[in-house]
C-alpha cells in the first residue's frame, strides 16, 4: 500500500488511554490495511497530544493539527463526544487526511478501543504537515 504522500496513521486518544492500548490499536489498523509499519510515514493527531509520550515512544514523528483545522474536515465517523470534548467531531481519521494531502483518501476507517481511535490515510498528493498549510 502506497500514496505519493504517504501513509499516516491518524490518532486520538483519552486521558485514561495507555501506551500498551495505544500500541495494540495500531497494530491491528495497520495489519487490517496490509500496511508495513515501515512505509508509514508519521502519526497525526491534535495539537495538544503531539509530544504525548503515549504516541512519540510508537516512534514515528508526531504531526499536531488545531482543533479548527480537524473541525472542517469531512470524515466517515463523526463523533458527537469528540466534538464537545476537543472542539472537532474527528481527531484520527481528520488528523491522518491533513497529513496525508490533498486527494488523501481513508485505507482503514476509524477503529476504536475503550479509550484511543485510529484511522489511516493514505496521501495522493505531496507529503504534508502542520507547517505547510494550504
Amino acid at each position: 500500500m502506497t500514496g505519493s504522500g504517504g501513509i499516516v496513521v491518524g490518532v486520538g486518544l483519552s486521558t485514561r488511554a495507555t501506551s500498551d492500548e495505544v500500541g495494540v490499536l495500531v497494530a491491528a489498523a495497520l495489519a487490517e490495511g496490509g500496511v508495513d509499519r515501515a512505509e508509514v510515514r508519521c502519526l497525526a493527531t491534535i495539537d495538544h497530544h503531539q509530544q504525548d509520550p503515549r504516541l512519540t515512544a510508537l516512534g514515528w514523528s508526531v504531526d499536531g493539527w488545531g482543533a479548527d483545522e480537524l473541525a472542517v474536515v469531512a470524515t466517515a465517523s463523526p463523533s458527537e463526544r469528540a466534538r464537545l470534548e476537543v472542539g472537532a467531531a474527528s481527531v484520527a481519521e481528520a488528523a491522518a487526511r491533513l497529513s496525508a494531502g490533498p486527494g488523501a483518501r481513508l485505507a482503514v476507517p476509524k477503529r476504536r478501543s475503550a479509550h484511543a481511535t485510529v484511522a489511516i490515510a493514505v496521501g495522493d498528493g505531496w507529503p504534508r504537515s502542520p507547517s505547510d498549510r494550504y
